[in-house]
C-alpha cells in the first residue's frame, strides 16, 4: 500500500517533539514539495541532497507523519504534505520577500529578469515586445534551449520566467495560456510550382513524396505532427536537412532546399512577399499553445511583473 492509501494509525507516529517546526526545515520542506525532488531541491537551496534528505527526516520525526513518498525518480508529497504546504506558503513566501529586499529602508535596485524559451519565438516575438521596458531600467537575461531543459532550469531557480511550448505537469509551477501558434506547409515558389497548384489539396500526401524536406531536428517532431493532424498518416523517411533553429529552417526552405512545416507567426512576412508558398489551407490546421510559465512565491523584484505583464498583454496579437 502506498503512503497516499495509508490513512490508518500504522501511518503514524508520535512526535519526536512538542514544539514548533523550524522555520529552516519548513523551508527545505516547501521547496521540496514544489521540486518534487530533493536533488532539485537541494540545488534550489544551495544545499548538499543529503543534508536535504536529512532535514526532511527530521521534520518527519517532528511532524510524526510521512511527508513523501520516495519514488524511483524524484517524491511524491503525501496528504499531510500537500496540507502542510497550503498552510505555509504564502507566509514563507512572504518572509523570503523581505529578507530578499535587505534591511528595511536600505535603497535596492530591481535584479535582472531572467527569460528564457524558444530561440525563434524570443527572438521574432518576445524581445520586441520588451524592448520599450528597457528604458525603463528593466534588464533583461536571456535564455534558449529545449523546454523540459527549461522548465527543470526555472524549477531550480535558474530563470524567473519561460515560454514553453507544453503545459508543465506538477504543482512546482504555474502556468498560463500565452499564444496560439498554427502550423503552415511551405515551400519556396520554384518548389510549390514543381509540385503543382492544388496537388496537397487534392492528393494530399502523396503529392509531396519524394521532395526534400527540410526540419528542425532528425525525429521530424513539427513535420510528423503536421502528417498525422492534417493528412491522417504517419510521415515516414527521413530530413534532407536539418537546422536546430527554424530561422535557418525557414532560409533554407526560402532557398529552395524543398519543404517544411512552420509556426505561422515566424513565416508571415515571407508569406506576404511570396518568399515562401503556403502549398495547403486546411480547415482544422494543427495549433500549439504556448504558455507562460512562472515558479509559485512572492518575488520582490517589481521589473518580473512588467515583464510578465507585458508579455501577455502583447502576446494577445501574436
Amino acid at each position: 500500500m502506498s503512503h497516499r492509501e495509508s490513512n490508518g494509525s500504522s501511518g503514524i507516529r508520535e512526535p519526536a517533539s512538542d514544539g514548533p517546526p523550524d522555520l529552516t526545515l519548513l523551508r527545505t520542506f516547501l521547496a521540496v514539495h514544489r521540486a518534487d525532488s530533493f536533488t532539485a531541491a537541494a540545488r534550489l537551496l544551495g544545499l548538499s541532497q543529503p543534508t536535504v534528505t536529512t532535514q526532511i527526516r527530521s521534520l518527519e520525526g517532528q511532524l510524526g507523519r510521512e511527508l513523501f513518498e520516495r519514488l524511483p525518480r524524484g517524491v511524491a508529497p503525501t496528504p499531510v504534505a500537500d496540507d502542510l504546504a497550503a498552510q505555509i506558503a504564502a507566509p514563507l513566501d512572504a518572509l523570503a520577500a523581505v529578507a530578499d529586499r535587505g534591511r528595511i529602508g536600505e535603497e535596492t535596485s530591481a535584479g535582472p529578469v531572467h527569460l528564457a524559451g524558444p530561440a525563434e519565438l524570443l527572438c521574432v516575438r518576445a524581445l520586441p515586445a520588451l524592448a520599450p521596458l528597457v528604458e525603463q531600467g528593466v534588464r533583461l537575461r536571456v535564455g534558449t534551449g529545449l523546454t523540459d531543459e527549461l522548465l527543470d532550469g526555472l524549477r531550480v531557480g535558474h530563470y524567473d520566467l519561460v515560454i514553453s511550448t507544453i503545459r508543465p505537469r506538477g504543482r512546482s509551477l504555474t502556468a498560463v495560456p500565452l499564444m496560439d501558434e498554427e502550423f503552415v506547409l511551405v515551400a519556396s515558389p520554384q518548389w510549390a510550382v514543381r509540385i503543382g497548384p492544388d496537388r496537397v489539396a487534392t492528393e494530399g500526401s502523396a503529392a509531396l513524396r519524394g521532395v526534400p524536406l527540410v526540419t528542425y531536428a532528425e525525429d521530424l517532431p513539427i513535420a510528423r505532427r503536421y502528417w498525422r493532424h492534417v493528412f491522417g498518416t504517419r510521415l515516414t523517411g527521413q530530413a534532407a536537412v536539418t537546422v536546430p533553429d527554424l530561422r535557418g529552417v525557414l532560409s533554407a526552405v526560402a532557398a529552395g532546399a524543398g519543404i517544411t512545416v512552420l509556426p505561422r507567426y515566424l513565416c508571415e512576412g515571407e508569406l506576404a512577399t511570396g518568399t515562401l508558398v503556403s502549398l495547403l489551407t486546411p480547415d482544422d490546421p494543427p495549433i500549439n499553445t504556448g504558455y507562460l510559465v512562472q515558479r509559485p512565491g512572492i518575488s520582490d523584484n517589481p521589473h518580473l511583473a512588467l515583464v510578465r505583464d507585458r508579455l501577455l498583454r502583447e502576446a494577445r496579437t501574436w
